[in-house]
C-alpha cells in the first residue's frame, strides 16, 4: 500500500524570489509587445504622431518604474545571498574578485 504524498509546500521567500525573477524575465517581452501596438493602430486608423509619441514615452516611463519596483527586492535578496559562504562575508577570495583586497 502506498502512502499518499503530502501536499507540496513552498516556503514564502523562495516562492516570492521565483515570482520576482519570473516578472523580471517577462517584463522585456511585455514591453516589446506594448511597443509594437502603435504599429497596429496606425495601419487602419489615422492616429496622430503626437498620440503615438505620448504613448511611447508613457510606456517607457511605466516600464522604468516597474523595473525599479521589481529590482529593489531582487537586489536585497541578492545582497543577502552574498554573505553566505563557508568563510563568511569577509572572505579574502571575494575581496580579491571585487578588486578591493587589502595590500
Amino acid at each position: 500500500m502506498t502512502h499518499p504524498k503530502p501536499p507540496l509546500f513552498l516556503e514564502r521567500e523562495p516562492y516570492r524570489r521565483r515570482r520576482l525573477t519570473d516578472g523580471a524575465r517577462f517584463l522585456p517581452l511585455l514591453g516589446f509587445v506594448l511597443i509594437l501596438l502603435p504599429a497596429l493602430w496606425t495601419h487602419g486608423n489615422q492616429t496622430g504622431t503626437a498620440a503615438e509619441a505620448i504613448y511611447l514615452f508613457g510606456l517607457w516611463i511605466f516600464l522604468i518604474v516597474v523595473a525599479a519596483l521589481i529590482s529593489r527586492p531582487l537586489r536585497s535578496i541578492q545582497d543577502q545571498g552574498e554573505g553566505a559562504g563557508p568563510r563568511g562575508p569577509a572572505s579574502p577570495d571575494r575581496a580579491a574578485l571585487r578588486g578591493d583586497a587589502p595590500e
